[in-house]
């Protein structure tokens, strides 16, 4: 991780999603209900705009908006991750608990082993929004590469 992504800074959520300067993240199901802070914090750490899903080359991460009325979960992290760096990961944002658009943690689990991901930790990274962390069977197991 780079020092601008100090997990130590509280200011910036962003910072404990690990990106480092230089990575394209892929943003995914962005609405008007998606955190603004946390998007623009995963820019400044990155120093490069999201880029949507147009977007036509490889990127080092996808962040993957998902609320429960967005249709089959699965589909949407096998949609992320047709541009995907090998070894990279997908954070899943799902709507907390009692929020509208609530996914449950068991669908989650689900889809991402029907996508071929590996779901390796969950956060609490703002107000509304949970991070589920899911990463390819190579970078999820001790040694794989990345």
């Amino acid at each position: 991780m780079s020092a601008t992504a100090d997990p130590a800074d509280k200011s910036n959520p962003a910072t404990r999603l690990g990106f480092e300067e230089g990575q394209i993240i892929q943003e995914l199901g962005y609405d008007e209900d998606t955190d603004q802070d946390l998007r623009e914090g995963i820019e400044e750490i990155t120093g490069t705009d999201l880029v949507d899903e147009d977007y036509d080359d490889v990127a080092d991460a996808v962040v993957l908006w998902h609320r429960d009325e967005d249709g089959d979960l699965t589909d949407s992290l096998v949609d992320a991750l047709e541009y995907l760096a090998e070894g990279g990961l997908i954070w899943l944002m799902t709507p907390k608990t009692g929020r509208d658009g609530h996914v449950e943690a068991s669908e989650i689990n689900d889809a991402a082993k029907t996508a071929g991901l590996s779901q390796t930790s969950s956060i609490n990274i703002v107000k509304d929004w949970a991070a589920t962390r899911l990463a390819t069977k190579s970078t999820a197991k001790p040694g794989g590469k990345r």
